[in-house]
């Protein structure tokens, strides 16, 4: 029955259960069809696909048998990061081709594929670097950091000895990069010291000079020279005491000479008693004169000029000094008269006879000679305040000029401190560097060592081919479907009562089936079923060649 044009403008019933089985009755062929299909290229793809082995290694990672605290190590970056420019060194192009080359990798994707695109794969796809992760001692102690090293291969044994190959290649690395990064730090602080210390010699050099140029002017010096000046002075003062002693003693000795002289001259011209006594007066006042200037030199250097004590004195020694005036005054008036000249010579002869001349005369000579000595102390006593003049003008010149350098001084001592500092600290780096670049050499730093050794692959990793015979199987039952699906949303005829009664509204009385000539309903039976039997033969040879070759070509 074909459908009119107001049946292709009324909407389609709902289906119910019926309707979808009638359905799948109906195109049963064409879901039958591409599920078997999609299963026969599924198994096709599943057992001709190559397998593909994953042989791992673990490596472990050693810390140093030498604390960081006792010796830090040259090298600054994680294991993580060395691990990571490791990989770049191993895994460079020319390695890779040396690898490809030495055990027959990719045979036949050479014949295909440049070598370029097969070093890329190998390293993107086929290598496999975990990073370092912690797992769980076997003895229990602490964790352990390790890493893997992944080689995918459809050979398991050229999997398995790649994977030791780049295995032995990262400890061999690690070793190579930890001894030539240590030995380079070491290098590079070798040229810092040497650099160093050319710089502290310059400086100590131009310090040397510099002391050696300003000596006795530096400001270090300054305390020292103050004390030694100091010293000079008080020094200098004790000169000055002894030679104003000196002086009061000439003095004293110059006037016993003179009142020696006078009483002998008295006792020459018959005045000998009243000279005596007068000299006796004057020798008394001159004792008591240079007492007094002493006790006013001593009080002067403590004291003012306004001192009362100091005007006091003064007072006083000018007193003494008037009352010795009048006295020796009187004593010239005395010997101006002339003496009766008969009397002169016999007490000039008397007194020449007599032993009070003779011991004054001796007196004058022993004070003659002790003025001569008090002479040479006072020449010797002035000598030693002239250098000590000259000396305290020295001390007081390099007072003087020690401000002048002391900014050109300070920058050279800073200078030569920073120096001094920065070649002891690059000096204790260096040692500390020798050490960690001789505990590298000795095996005892950190380091990598095997853990798992690279294993034989029994079972491939990929393909997993249920899961691709069942994903085939899956697909072909869903485009079996949607084909279906298609086919029954473009048929629009009816196929049962159900819908005649539907799309008619009209009661519907009887069925007159369908009536087709029976040998053409044989013919296209027969020929559905040689189809089939074809197609399914063609299948079932298909994936038991695939399933055969899988197994015959297994290694």
């Amino acid at each position: 029955m074909q459908p009119t044009q107001e049946l292709l403008s009324v909407p389609r019933r709902p289906l119910d259960v019926e309707d979808y089985i009638d359905i799948v009755r109906r195109h049963k062929a064409w879901i039958i069809g591409p599920t078997f299909a999609a299963l026969v290229i599924g198994v096709v793809v599943a057992f001709l696909l190559p397998n593909t082995y994953v042989s791992v290694s673990r490596v472990q990672v050693v810390p140093s048998m030498v604390p960081d605290r006792y010796v830090p190590s040259n090298v600054n970056s994680e294991m993580t990061q060395r691990i990571n420019l490791m990989a770049q060194n191993i895994l460079q192009r020319t390695n890779l081709i040396d690898i490809i080359n030495t055990y027959d990798l990719y045979r036949r994707e050479r014949d295909r594929k440049p070598m370029e695109d097969l070093v890329e794969q190998m390293r993107l796809k086929d290598i496999s670097i975990t990073p370092v992760y912690s797992i769980a001692a076997r003895d229990g102690r602490q964790p352990i950091s390790a890493f893997e090293v992944a080689f995918s291969y459809s050979n398991r044994y050229l999997a398995q000895k790649v994977t030791k190959r780049l295995t032995d290649a990262f400890i061999t690395e690690n070793i190579r990069a930890l001894s030539s990064q240590s030995q380079a730090t070491t290098g590079f602080l070798n040229e810092e010291v040497d650099i160093a210390k050319k710089r502290l010699d310059e400086l100590e050099n131009r310090l040397t000079d510099f002391r050696l140029k300003n000596n006795g002017k530096l400001p270090d010096q300054l305390q020292s020279n103050l004390q030694a000046m100091q010293s000079l002075q008080t020094q200098l003062s004790g000169l000055n005491e002894a030679v104003n002693r000196i002086g009061q003693e000439k003095l004293m000795l110059e006037s016993s000479i003179r009142i020696n002289r006078e009483q002998l001259a008295a006792m020459q011209q018959g005045q000998s008693l009243n000279q005596a006594v007068k000299s006796e007066r004057l020798n008394d006042l001159d004792r008591q004169i240079a007492q007094q200037e002493t006790l006013l030199a001593a009080m002067k250097e403590r004291y003012s000029e306004s001192w009362p004590d100091v005007k006091a004195a003064e007072a006083n020694l000018a007193m003494l000094r008037k009352q010795r005036d009048t006295l020796m005054a009187q004593e010239e008036k005395a010997q101006a008269q002339p003496p009766n000249p008969a009397d002169v010579k016999r007490a000039q002869q008397a007194l020449l006879l007599s032993p009070a001349a003779q011991e004054l005369q001796a007196s004058i000579q022993r004070t003659q000679t002790e003025l001569q000595a008090k002479n040479i102390e006072l020449e010797e006593r002035q000598k030693q305040q002239a250098a000590l003049n000259k000396l305290i003008d020295q001390y007081s010149a390099r007072i003087q000029a020690s401000p002048l350098m002391d900014r050109d001084y300070a920058q050279l001592t800073r200078d030569y401190d920073l120096a001094r500092s920065n070649y002891e600290s690059l000096m204790a780096k260096k040692q500390q560097s020798e050490i960690a670049t001789s505990l590298e050499n000795k095996g005892q730093g950190e380091r990598l060592e095997l853990l798992d050794d690279a294993s034989l692959p029994e079972t491939p990793t990929k393909p997993n081919r249920y899961m691709v015979v069942g994903a085939g199987l899956g697909i072909g039952l869903l485009l079996g479907v949607f084909l279906v699906g298609a086919r029954e949303m473009k048929d629009t005829s009816l196929k049962n009562l159900k819908d005649a009664r539907a799309y008619t509204n009209l009661p519907v009385l009887g069925t007159v089936p369908l009536l087709e000539n029976d040998l053409v309903v044989r013919r296209k039976r027969r020929l559905a079923w040689l189809a089939w039997s074809a197609a399914c033969i063609v299948g079932v040879l298909a994936m038991t060649a695939s399933v055969y070759y899988y197994y015959a070509t297994r290694t």
